[in-house]
């Protein structure tokens, strides 16, 4: 038994000029767009891919494209352990995790900074007195 599929984005416009209107060199009177893919095997990425090339077509910009895709994961209906399961995948930090995040980075540099503090205290012992700058 076999098992065919096909996807289909289907898009049609016309503008009908009217009095005070004529049509220009840099418009398009009417458009026709269709695409087409197999679908049988198809995965999840794959159809946001297939969407996307078809919103590219029909005009949309990239900015606002990533936006919408976004806007699937972080909004107020999907609960917070996706989301967060969602950000951690691709390394994204929310908002609300920003001041945790800063806490993290000022520890980590006082960590640093208290290593290199330290190893030049040993150089100086080390050297009686005269420090060995590396």
């Amino acid at each position: 038994m076999s098992y065919e599929a096909t996807v289909e984005f289907k898009f049609n416009s016309t503008w009908t000029p009217t009095y005070a209107s004529s049509f220009d060199d840099d418009f398009i009177p009417e458009e026709n767009l269709l695409i087409t893919a197999p679908a049988a095997d198809l995965s999840c990425r794959q159809y946001f891919k297939l969407f996307e090339k078809f919103m590219l077509a029909v005009g949309m910009s990239p900015h606002n494209i990533r936006e919408g895709a976004m806007s699937l994961v972080l909004n107020e209906w999907v609960n917070d352990a996706d989301q967060r399961k969602t950000c951690d995948e691709y390394e994204v930090t929310r908002n609300e995790d920003l001041h945790e995040k800063f806490k993290e980075w000022k520890e980590r540099d006082e960590e640093i900074e208290s290593i290199r503090h330290s190893q030049i205290e040993n150089d100086i012992d080390s050297a009686n007195g005269v420090a060995q700058w590396v």
